[in-house]
């Protein structure tokens, strides 16, 4: 299923930060509902579960200690990351080549 990246509130490449853990991500990539498996969702206890009909996004994460991950988030948790602090996450420089007026600039894939 294609997304209308318009419907999203987070564009690929925006620095974001999930509203209640505090960690910082930058969105590389964005599914229109929840896209990943039941095992998963119901594992997130039943007061923080948060909407399917809604995007989801895909981050290139770090905790406040800069230990890289990936995670996968819905908008709701989500709020842009207004820190302007660095990220090292090791897999940036697959997904982006730079930064440009705050958000990162996607790596252009050859055909």
């Amino acid at each position: 299923m294609n997304i209308d990246y318009n419907q999203a509130k987070f564009p690929i490449g925006q620095p974001v930060k999930h509203r209640l853990f505090g960690f910082r991500g930058v969105v590389f990539d964005v599914d229109p509902e929840f896209g990943n498996s039941e095992e998963w969702y119901e594992s997130i206890p039943l007061a923080a579960r948060p909407r399917k009909d809604q995007p989801f996004y895909h981050l290139l994460a770090e905790n406040e200690d800069t230990t890289p991950y990936v995670a996968y988030v819905s908008e709701q948790n989500l709020e842009v990351d207004h820190s302007e602090e660095p990220f090292m996450h090791p897999e940036l420089g697959e997904y982006f080549v730079g930064i440009e007026d705050g958000c990162y600039v996607t790596r252009q894939k050859a055909n």
